[in-house]
C-alpha cells in the first residue's frame, strides 16, 4: 500500500505540522474544535511536525518484547488453570478471580476458550534514565486507529515509522487472517456504548481495512450484530455477511450491559465465530505484575518462560504488591517491601512515609470502570499525608470487589519534542516526559511489532496519558533518538 510522498526540500517544520493538521482524518479520536475555529480536524492534543525518534537499541528491545509478552500471557493462562486444578498454588487463581462475579469466572474457565490468549498486546512503556519500565499491560487498547491514520499522513511527508506506515492495518489483517484461516475474513469490530470514545478510530480502522482489500471489516454497536442458528452476521457496504472474527472492544466488567452479549458468547462457544480478545477477565489484571515478582512462583515462571524471558520481564515490570487486607502471621513480612531498610509487615506502616519516600502508585488491578485510561491512579508523592493514608485504606477496603495494587513509581526521562501551537500558528518545543505504546498483533507464535505511539506530556505531569497538553505521535527509528 504505497503512499505518495509530498515532502519538498524547502518545507519547514511548520509546513509539515500544518500538513498533518490539515490532512489528519476528521473526528478521529475525541476530536474537538480548536480555539476560535470550527475546524473538525482539530484534535484534542498537540500535533508534531515529525514522528518521535527512537534509538535503534530501543526499537530492538521493543521488537524482542512482543515475543516475551506473548509468552507471559500464555504462561499466566497455563498457571491459572494449573492453580484451578491444584497443581500450582491456589493463591494464583484466587487473586486473579478476586472480586469477579460467578458468571465471569464460569465464562473464562470454559473449555472453548481454555487455550486462548489476546491476539493484540499493548504495554505502556516508560522510558527512564535506566531503561524501559512497563507500567501496564493492555489487551483491549485504544489508539491503534490513531496510529494507523497518523502513519499514512507522516508517510506522505516522507517519514519512515517503526512497524512501517501501514503496520497497524497489515498487523490487524494478519491477526484476523491467522485466527480465521481466511485471506479475506469478515471482521466485526464491536464497540460498546461504554467504550464510545474509541468508536471513531475503530471506524477509521475498519474503513481502511476495506479500502486496502485486507478484510471485510465493519465497526458496529453490539445490537447491530445479528444472530442466526448458524452464525453471527453483520451488514457491510457489500451486503450482509457471516462474521468470521469478532473483535471485542468492550469490557467484561460491563458485560451484563452489552446488548446481545449472550448471543455473541453462545456463537463463540459453539465455534460459529472467533472472539478476540477471549472473554477471560483474569488475563486483564494488573496484579499479574505482582505475581511475576512473587518469589514462591519463580520456579514455575522459569519453567514456563525460560531464563532469558523471565529475567527480561523481571527487569521490565516494576515491583508490585497486592493490597490484601488479610493479617499476616507474626513471623511474616510483605516480601520485597521495605522502608529505610526495614521490612514491612503491615500496610499501615506505610502511613508514616514522607513525600520523598512515597515513590509508589496505587491503582485498581482490573475488572472496574476505574481500571483504564489513568482513572483511579494515585501517585504517592503527589498526595498530602491524609490523602495518602486514605488511598491506602481505600485500596485495602475494596479488596473484596476490586483488588488494588501498590506499584513502585519510576520517573520517565526528560525529552524534548516539537509541536504545532495552533493559536499562534508556530512551532514550539515541549520539555517533557514520554510514554511509549507499542502495538503487537499475534499471528501463530509471533507477536509482530506493528507501530508505536509516543505520548509526550509536560515534565511536571506525574502521570503520562492523552491530554490536551500532550503530544501524541507515531515513532520512527533514528540514530539520534531516545
Amino acid at each position: 500500500m504505497p503512499c505518495s510522498v509530498k515532502l519538498r526540500p524547502q518545507d519547514t517544520a511548520l509546513d509539515r505540522a500544518r500538513y498533518v493538521h490539515e490532512h489528519l482524518a476528521p473526528n478521529l479520536f475525541r476530536a474537538v474544535a480548536g480555539p476560535g475555529t470550527s475546524d473538525p480536524a482539530t484534535v484534542a492534543w498537540r500535533l508534531s511536525p515529525q514522528p518521535f525518534p527512537l534509538a535503534p537499541k530501543t526499537v530492538a528491545a521493543l521488537q524482542t518484547l512482543g515475543g516475551d509478552l506473548l509468552k507471559l500471557y500464555r504462561a499466566v493462562n497455563r498457571l491459572y488453570f494449573m492453580s484451578v486444578r491444584g497443581t500450582a498454588p491456589d493463591f494464583f487463581h484466587e487473586y486473579l478471580d478476586q472480586g469477579k462475579p460467578e458468571h465471569i469466572v464460569r465464562l473464562e474457565r470454559q473449555n472453548r476458550f481454555k487455550s486462548d490468549v489476546p491476539s493484540l498486546i499493548r504495554p505502556d512503556i516508560i522510558l527512564t534514565d535506566d531503561g524501559m519500565i512497563a507500567s501496564e499491560l493492555d489487551s483491549i487498547p485504544g489508539g491503534m486507529g490513531f496510529v494507523g491514520a497518523m502513519g499514512s499522513v507522516y508517510c506522505e511527508l516522507g517519514f519512515d515509522q517503526v512497524g512501517e506506515f501501514d503496520g497497524i492495518l497489515r498487523g490487524f489483517a494478519r491477526m484476523t487472517q491467522s485466527l480465521s484461516g481466511k485471506d479475506q475474513p469478515t471482521v466485526a469490530i464491536v464497540v460498546s456504548p461504554e467504550s464510545e470514545d474509541y468508536r471513531a478510530e475503530m471506524t477509521w480502522l475498519a474503513e481502511a481495512l476495506r479500502a486496502n482489500g485486507l478484510a471485510q471489516a465493519v465497526t458496529v454497536l453490539p445490537d447491530q450484530v445479528v444472530f442466526t442458528e448458524e452464525a453471527l452476521v453483520v451488514d457491510t457496504p457489500t451486503g450482509r455477511r457471516t462474521v468470521d472474527v469478532l473483535y471485542r472492544n468492550f469490557e467484561l466488567f460491563d458485560l451484563l450491559n452489552i446488548a446481545k452479549q449472550e448471543l455473541m458468547l453462545y456463537a463463540a462457544r459453539h465455534k460459529r465465530v472467533i472472539m478476540t480478545p477471549p472473554p477471560k477477565a483474569f488475563l486483564e489484571e494488573k496484579l499479574i505484575f505482582a505475581l511475576i515478582h512473587n518469589t514462591s512462583l519463580h520456579r514455575l515462571w522459569l519453567s514456563e518462560l525460560g531464563d532469558e524471558t523471565f529475567a527480561r520481564l523481571l527487569q521490565l515490570m516494576p515491583r508490585t504488591w497486592i493490597l490484601d487486607p488479610r493479617p499476616l502471621p507474626p513471623q511474616a513480612v510483605i516480601a520485597g517491601l521495605e522502608v529505610n531498610g526495614r521490612q514491612i509487615r503491615s500496610w499501615n506502616e506505610l502511613y508514616s512515609l514522607s513525600k520523598s519516600e512515597r515513590q509508589y502508585v496505587v491503582k485498581p488491578s482490573g475488572f472496574s470502570p476505574l481500571a483504564w485510561g489513568s482513572r483511579g491512579v494515585y501517585v504517592g508523592d503527589n498526595l498530602t499525608h491524609d490523602e495518602w493514608m486514605a488511598v491506602i485504606d481505600g485500596g485495602l477496603a475494596s479488596f473484596d470487589k476490586t483488588p488494588h495494587i501498590l506499584q513502585r513509581y519510576h520517573k520517565a526521562r526528560r525529552v524534548r519534542s516539537e509541536y504545532l501551537d495552533v493559536p499562534s500558528d508556530s512551532i514550539k518545543t515541549l520539555d517533557g516526559r514520554v510514554r511509549l505504546c507499542p502495538y503487537y498483533f499475534v499471528a501463530g507464535d509471533e507477536a509482530i511489532l506493528s507501530g508505536v505511539l509516543a505520548t509526550v506530556v509536560p515534565a511536571n505531569k506525574r502521570l503520562i496519558h492523552g491530554m490536551s497538553e500532550a503530544i501524541m505521535v507515531p515513532c520512527t527509528q533514528s540514530d539520534s533518538g531516545y
